[in-house]
């Protein structure tokens, strides 16, 4: 297949992230294939051609999504001029909906098959976006085995791989598993991956710890995700005295020296969880978001460590709620709470067998490669 060509968006981080994963295995199985289209750092390490960084289009929330609508035009342009150039054989969407059902319209009417990974939220809200995804895509390929459910009674193809965090998550010692020190607590901060969220959330989390210090004695690590504008952390950072440890390699370590974690909602709640270190999950957007999401939003729990287990594992603190003073409120009633953190730790230990057997970015691949040989 030495002149095929694969056309790859990942608007986001963690779609990044499951991209960079699939696209090694899949160059193990069609060696010579090109690659090209948005994603970063680790699609990069992949061997891509990136036309432009994912965090171009990386925000939450509808009206969000409006701030980046010109640029996101101007991206969707470029990348099907870039199409017309190179006529890729396929193409594989990873999740950003807002952005890649647009443009899975438009290559379906350049004759392009999709194949879609990481599938839009919709039996959280959106449902009707199924019928698009019918008309549109090929091939779905699903995380959880719940939306298989969802997916295949309405006629689109889909295909459950598994979620790659199985694998790219260790299991890792504990601060948990040792005997209780006289050490202070140490609490991680997990504010994003995307700006947007950094700057909603991060301010909360410092404030929070602020008011956490006049009570307890508390170590904090903020573990800043790559595709955050460093100069934003700064400027933030800059209003507060927090002292912390700044963590950007060797992240999953740094979770799992924790007792708790703040955690934006997320993926990262799914990383967070297989480590095993219990959290409490904050989420804010904009207002008209807010209101949007109330009226539209079918399902009791916000965070995915929540939906995965079917239950309330971990506190979730919205909107207003999730304001420095009840977030320090919360924290310090779980520090000095040695047994309801265990209870948490192995409620956790749950998630690994509930998120499916390893090996899910090596089956992701193997569907992708299927539809080029029969696209070829």
């Amino acid at each position: 297949m030495s002149s095929v060509s694969l056309l790859v968006v990942a608007g986001e981080a963690s779609g990044d992230l499951h991209g960079g994963r699939l696209l090694g295995e899949l160059r193990e199985i069609e060696p010579d294939l090109e690659v090209f289209g948005l994603g970063g750092d680790e699609m990069a390490e992949a061997g891509f051609d990136a036309l432009a960084h994912s965090r171009e289009i990386a925000v939450v929330g509808i009206w969000e999504a409006l701030t980046v609508v010109p640029r996101a035009r101007r991206l969707l342009q470029s990348i099907l001029a870039e199409v017309d150039r190179r006529s890729p054989a396929v193409a594989l969407l990873i999740d950003s909906p807002d952005f890649n059902l647009r443009l899975a319209g438009r290559l379906k009417k350049r004759g392009v098959p999709v194949v879609y990974y990481v599938s839009p939220q919709v039996w959280a809200w959106r449902r009707g976006r199924i019928k698009t995804i019918r008309d549109r895509v090929q091939k779905m390929l699903v995380l959880f085995g719940f939306e298989e459910g969802l997916y295949r009674p309405l006629g689109v193809p889909v295909v459950h791989v598994g979620h790659p965090l199985v694998d790219e998550v260790p299991v890792l010692p504990h601060v948990l598993d040792r005997p209780a020190s006289s050490e202070p607590r140490r609490v991680a901060l997990l504010p994003g991956s995307r700006d947007s969220e950094v700057r909603r959330l991060l301010p909360v989390m410092l404030e929070a710890v602020e008011k956490l210090r006049q009570r307890e004695s508390v170590e904090v690590a903020l573990i800043q995700a790559s595709t955050v504008t460093p100069a934003l952390v700064e400027e933030i950072l800059a209003s507060f005295r927090v002292r912390l440890d700044r963590v950007t390699r060797e992240r999953f370590a740094a979770v799992a020296s924790c007792h708790l974690a703040l955690c934006a909602s997320g993926t990262a709640t799914l990383e967070v969880g297989l480590i095993g270190t219990p959290m409490i999950v904050l989420y804010r957007v904009a207002q008209p978001t807010a209101l949007l999401a109330r009226l539209l939003i079918r399902v009791e729990h916000i965070s995915l460590v929540n939906l995965v287990l079917g239950e309330s594992i971990v506190p979730e603190l919205l909107q207003g709620a999730a304001n420095a003073s009840a977030v320090a409120t919360r924290m310090s009633s779980l520090l000095r709470d040695p047994d309801s953190l265990r209870e948490v730790r192995n409620a956790l230990g749950r998630l690994r067998p509930a998120l499916g057997e390893s090996g899910a970015s090596r089956r992701a691949a193997v569907e992708v490669a299927k539809v080029l040989g029969e696209a070829a």
